[in-house]
């Protein structure tokens, strides 16, 4: 796989997970103190490389740097929607 389709696939993948481990949390967690939310963040980190492997990518090529960036933008994206979800009180 070339180096800019990777990069947009493991973008995406992240994201889309972090995403997810959002709206998951808003719909299990009880509130912001439960740690069911960041539990399934954790999971969601862990889930990308399962994904990622699916997809076609090789996981054991990646760098400390690769790990890093996807938790980062893992968590960060499971933070942003959370966090919105909880302040604007949305419920599905």
């Amino acid at each position: 796989m070339d180096a800019h389709r990777r990069g947009v696939t493991v973008t995406t993948v992240t994201c889309l997970t972090g995403v997810a481990a959002g709206l998951l949390s808003n719909v299990l967690a009880s509130g912001p103190k439960d740690s069911t939310g960041f539990g399934l963040a954790i999971v969601a980190m862990v889930a990308n490389l399962g994904v990622l492997y699916v997809l076609g990518l090789d996981v054991n090529d990646f760098s400390a740097k690769d790990y890093l960036y996807t938790a980062f933008m893992t968590f960060s994206l499971w933070f942003i929607t959370w966090g919105i979800l909880l302040t604007e009180s949305v419920t599905f």
